[in-house]
């Protein structure tokens, strides 16, 4: 989740679609709490390896 103080610079929503789109997935959900799936799992350590440059660059 994202707390309410960053709601207003990050989306949970918007985090999870990035990276799930990066496994063969979708995700969305309100901007405090979402959730994702996908069908690429080989993917996902470098899906997760782009969460914090996309954090960085919002924050």
């Amino acid at each position: 989740g994202v707390t309410k103080d960053l709601v207003g610079k990050v989306k949970a929503g918007d985090l999870v679609k990035m990276v799930a789109e990066q496994v063969g997935g979708k995700g969305g959900g309100r901007p405090d709490m979402a959730q994702a799936g996908g069908t690429d799992v080989s993917a996902l350590p470098e899906a997760i390896k782009t969460v914090q440059p996309w954090l960085e660059e919002r924050l």
